[in-house]
């Protein structure tokens, strides 16, 4: 039976200093920097669980790769739950874990919101003209790319290998409707004005189809095993392979749907009839063809397009809520999840214009075709892609994503709250309630464990390895009990250990 698809976003976020002198890790520490020093306590980042060359396929290369990130670098834990810190010479917000899709939407807006303040902040430091601007977007232009990465709660009852080869099709394709769109081509060896447009930002930079890499040699599925929760009963599918929305509704479909897929495998009612022959081949063909006419090989020698392929996956998703029911993701949002799913397809079927206000390539390719056509515009004109970076922009004024009439599905009001709230259905309430209520006492945090001093040796480590526990349900009255965190570490008892951990910033 499926479990639970818990889940989130990491979104690295282009960064650019003007008017100053800046490298990018300085530029994106102090936009981070910027926005921690407001309040009382910054609580730093605990590495102790952290494993990045835990490999799925059974094996590790901890000893082989050096650490993913940086543990001198700005990293640190908000009141929402959330992580934010430098990766990769990027800021990078970590949504909290949200056990609906609907959830993860309103927190990765939250993130974008959290972003724009630290912007206006580190404005306030810097000379007179001078300001740090963030993009969401996953492309510099220049041949380098930046991820935007979703995380899903699977059973480890799965294998993952076979976890592996059905989820393929799915992320080949699925850039039809969560594709950001980018101008011209960054595949190598490729010039870059052969493509004058495409769907997605980041197909042009995978080159493998399972691995365990996500700056070089990136795979379509990332074999990461890396649970931060119990690794008997779990393991976390990283996603490496999409793009940073600018649409609410695109994150919504591109979450939504493959939770579902997932789900689906778990419950071993997804086939195997849609397996592709070269999918590192077929997701840069999909992308190349705004027309969504490509045709992609599938192993049985049939050829099939993106939009086929999607509708079929859908259809199949359908007639497994009608007999499973969409619990996993929750009903309510599943309901949704499908009849949008179904709503885009066919809208994509019958004129790609009319998902302007849902799909980023699409809202994106019309400005940029308005841009082109008013000023007679050659496809390789570089104002085009300023057009393109512009889109992508997070200063309100300066953004085109807020001008292209993108449906929302959040509330300004809920996404403030979100960014010093955190969600109350995961274990994200608790890491988030203990920040808000004892900052000065938390010593470090992570996914899945809050280290306290209580004023006395040893530290206390309070373990949180089941992503459904620690909700607001189950530990508000823990929290209405605890004046300190001395009388929560009692109220826990036996939950509690000792813990050795060292700041690392």
């Amino acid at each position: 039976m499926s479990i639970p698809k818990i889940l989130g976003i990491e979104t690295e976020y282009g960064i650019i200093a003007t008017g100053v002198d800046s490298n990018p890790i300085t530029a994106s520490s102090l936009l981070i920097n910027s926005y921690v020093s407001r309040f009382d306590a910054s609580i730093g980042w605990d590495f102790d669980a952290e494993m990045p060359g835990s490999d799925a396929r059974g094996f590790n290369l901890d000893d082989v790769f050096p650490p993913d990130i940086e543990m001198n670098m700005v990293n640190t834990v908000l009141t929402n739950g959330a992580r934010y810190y430098v990766d990769h010479a990027h800021p990078e917000v970590s949504t909290p874990e949200c056990r609906f899709v609907s959830e993860a939407v309103l927190f990765d807006r939250a993130g974008e919101e959290i972003v724009r303040q630290s912007m206006l902040e580190a404005k306030k430091v810097l000379p007179l003209g001078a300001e740090l601007v963030a993009y969401k977007n996953n492309s510099d232009g220049k041949g380098n790319s930046y991820g935007c990465h979703e995380n899903y709660l699977l059973s480890r009852a799965v294998p993952f290998g076979e976890m592996a080869s059905l989820i393929t099709p799915h992320f080949v394709t699925r850039q039809i409707f969560c594709g950001a769109g980018k101008v011209g081509s960054e595949f190598e060896g490729m010039p870059s004005s052969s493509v004058a447009f495409q769907l997605s930002q980041r197909a042009d930079f995978f080159e493998e189809e399972i691995g365990l890499e996500t700056t070089l040699k990136r795979p379509i599925i990332n074999t990461r095993d890396e649970p931060h929760c119990d690794p008997a009963k779990y393991r976390r599918l990283h996603v490496i392979v999409g793009d940073a929305n600018m649409s609410e509704v695109a994150t919504f479909l591109k979450l939504g749907t493959t939770a579902i897929l997932l789900a689906m495998i778990e419950d071993k009612q997804l086939t195997n009839d849609l397996f592709l022959a070269t999918p590192v081949a077929a997701i840069r063909q999909v992308s190349h063809d705004p027309t969504l006419r490509q045709t992609i090989l599938l192993d049985s020698g049939k050829t099939i397009t993106a939009l086929e392929l999607q509708e079929n996956l859908c259809e199949k998703a359908e007639k497994y809520a009608e007999r499973f029911g969409l619990e996993s993701v929750g009903e309510e949002d599943g309901k949704t999840i499908l009849r949008r799913w179904r709503e885009v397809i066919q809208g994509l079927k019958e004129d790609p214009q009319t998902q302007s206000r849902i799909v980023d390539w699409v809202a994106k390719k019309r400005i940029l075709d308005g841009m082109a056509d008013r000023h007679k515009l050659r496809p390789t004109d570089p104002r085009l892609k300023t057009i393109d970076l512009q889109y992508h922009d997070m200063r309100p004024e300066k953004c085109l994503a807020l001008r292209a009439n993108l449906e929302s599905i959040t509330e300004i009001d809920d996404v403030l709250r979100a960014t010093t709230t955190p969600p109350e259905t995961t274990r994200a309430y608790f890491r988030g309630m203990c920040l808000q209520k004892w900052p000065q006492d938390v010593v470090a945090a992570n996914w899945d464990s809050v280290v306290f001093d209580i004023g006395k040796d040893p530290l206390r480590r309070v373990p949180m390895m089941e992503p459904l526990r620690g909700t607001k349900a189950l530990t508000e009255k823990l929290f209405q009990q605890s004046n300190t965190p001395a009388e929560l570490v009692a109220l826990l008892g036996d939950q509690v250990s000792g813990s050795s951990f060292k700041p690392s910033n």
